[in-house]
């Protein structure tokens, strides 16, 4: 699974220590209601599709490459769900991540879904109530994002 050329360069520097970082992740709904999801070759999970943003990138375009490289659907991203930070994540390389996530809800222009690239053992798109094995976080984005509200969440824990 390859990483973004600057995230290597970093981590020749770095090795696995912690990383803050920018992300993004896509909860796309077709036509139907159904949500575009892609089993990750890293973990062997279901998860929305999404990825780093390369330096000087808009998230927004982050959704739309990401959504295409890793399954060749192009998307349009509607509006931002949540804006919220991942616990810190450790790969199995050893590398260790933490995530600014900005959760966008696209809606798909073009393409058929399929395992695009290397990150992905399969994507399929899926029913709301028929999701597979999903992990709290991306329940709570899809929940949000079909939810139909215009603000986007995010988490006060002080106050």
């Amino acid at each position: 699974m390859g990483i973004p050329a600057f995230l290597a360069e970093l981590r020749e520097v770095v090795g696995h220590r912690l990383l803050w970082l920018s992300g993004v992740s896509a909860v796309v709904v077709d036509e139907e209601g159904r949500v575009l999801l892609g089993r990750r070759v890293d973990t062997g999970r279901w998860a929305l599709i999404g990825g780093i943003i390369d330096p000087g990138e808009q998230p927004a375009d982050t959704v739309v490459r990401e959504c295409r490289e890793e399954t060749g659907v192009t998307v349009l991203p509607e509006r931002l769900v949540a804006v919220s930070v991942t616990p810190v994540i450790e790969y199995p390389n050893g590398d260790r991540s933490q995530y600014l996530d900005l959760v966008f809800r696209c809606r798909p222009l073009s393409g058929e879904a399929r395992v695009n690239d290397d990150e992905s053992l399969e994507v399929g798109w899926f029913h709301p109530d028929a999701l597979p094995e999903l992990g709290d976080r991306a329940r709570e984005h899809i929940a949000r994002a079909l939810a139909g509200k215009d603000e986007a969440h995010f988490e006060l824990t002080e106050r």
